[in-house]
């Protein structure tokens, strides 16, 4: 039997026990092997039904049952909030997050380096960085703020959540629903990696326009965990951010005790080697809109509360074209992420586990080496090759955490100096 059901937002029926799931009827009186029936919502109840995604759980005890939460003490760089003062307009990038020195696992490892807006508003994103080096074993973590997409870039996660469990390596992501608990295994030892967290309108697939039926992400390639479940009465530790803060309650069992599930609001896992990349066969380079994995829109049509976007290996043919993408300021902003190898328009400085950010209306583009290279290339068909970068683009600027803006490179701008002069006639 297959752990994994192929699809993307499909509505799924899985069951660890046989006998556990009911037919026909989401809560009947007497669920099997007295289970219980709990609906776990991540859209408005009359959303439309094209948009609502719910999903029905039988569990071994209701969520409802637990002691009040306290404030969590540690995670201290997770979700901090972001500085008060003025932002300055200028363009920022990060080295990779060291290697802890002490035992720590995913969660209080977490490093939050960028967000925007009030996850209260249901809107924005943020973006994490995380370096762990422990099992997460009696404790769980659950986000009521909003869903988490893991972006690994040295080492393997297994993440074991309430409606299944997803094993991904770097070159691969997973998101996890809103309000969904897990905890997360090391199978390495050592993991780091991004998480960018959606307040706001649930990722989906973005429409294909004139590109047509097929292309980019396709749906069957996203895969969704089968029932699994934890019968285990230990005391575990929940840990839950609500409201941009932490906090922490212990029950006296894994609250991972789904043994039967079916809807269509479940985490997933997706191979980024899998997207089908599209570009041109003539000139000009097309804009990133056509490397978007997912979308998260916002209220004004065309503009994007967030955007997961991908850099992945690809042939370059255009003819007579500057092939690296150009200079622009843009009214979204662009948090950039590099997993492995190296970006096509930063020639140094930019290092896999590495974050640049360029905010709504900065001047950017291919530093003075990579423009030099471009320039004067010999433009015979070339695939990039051994490199995958990801953008988190979003429509709401990015303020950088204190803790992100104390550490952010204190030279990155002068990878723009020394362009020369246009010689007019």
């Amino acid at each position: 039997m297959t752990d994994y059901i192929p699809g993307f937002g499909n509505h799924v029926s899985t069951e660890a026990v046989p006998g556990a799931l009911p037919i026909g009827r989401n809560s009947p009186q007497k669920p099997a092997f007295g289970l219980y029936a709990e609906q776990l919502s991540g859209t408005a109840f009359t959303a439309p039904r094209h948009e609502n995604r719910r999903s029905w759980l039988y569990r071994m005890r209701p969520t409802a049952e637990h002691p009040p939460y306290e404030r969590y003490k540690g995670a201290d760089r997770f979700a901090p909030g972001t500085t008060d003062d003025p932002l300055a307009p200028n363009r920022l990038r990060w080295d990779p997050i060291a290697s802890p020195d002490a035992p720590v696992d995913l969660i209080d490892s977490m490093t939050t380096m960028l967000a925007n807006r009030d996850p209260a508003d249901l809107e924005g994103v943020a973006l994490h960085v995380y370096a762990a080096n422990q099992d997460m074993t009696t404790r769980v973590f659950v986000d009521a703020d909003g869903e988490l997409l893991f972006i690994p870039q040295e080492g393997r996660l297994d993440l074991l959540t309430e409606l299944g469990r997803i094993a991904i390596s770097p070159g691969q992501v997973a998101l996890i629903p809103r309000g969904v608990k897990f905890r997360a295994l090391l199978p390495d030892g050592t993991a780091k990696g991004y998480v960018a967290e959606n307040h706001g309108a649930l990722f989906r697939l973005p429409d294909l326009g004139p590109i047509g039926a097929n292309g980019l992400a396709n749906p069957r390639d996203f895969e969704t965990p089968v029932a699994w479940f934890e019968d285990r009465d230990e005391p575990t530790e929940v840990i839950q951010k609500f409201m941009g803060s932490l906090w922490s309650m212990t029950l006296d069992h894994s609250p991972l005790d789904v043994v039967a599930w079916h809807g269509n609001l479940a985490p997933w896992r997706y191979d980024l080697s899998r997207f089908n990349t599209i570009n041109t066969v003539s000139f000009d380079h097309p804009d990133p809109s056509i490397f978007t994995v997912l979308t998260s829109p916002s209220d004004v049509p065309g503009r994007a509360n967030a955007d997961f976007v991908i850099f992945p290996p690809r042939w370059m043919v255009a003819e007579g074209t500057f092939r690296p993408p150009w200079f622009h300021r843009n009214v979204m902003s662009e948090g950039m992420g590099l997993i492995t190898g190296a970006y096509d328009a930063k020639a140094e400085g930019f290092q896999p586990g590495g974050i640049s950010l360029h905010n709504l209306m900065s001047g950017h583009g291919p530093d003075v080496a990579s423009w030099q290279g471009a320039s004067a290339a010999d433009l015979q068909p070339q695939k990039i090759e051994g490199t995958m970068a990801f953008m988190l683009e979003s429509c709401w600027p990015y303020k950088p955490t204190r803790y992100a803006l104390d550490r952010a490179q204190f030279d990155y701008d002068a990878v723009w100096n020394d362009f020369p002069k246009a010689k007019l006639p």
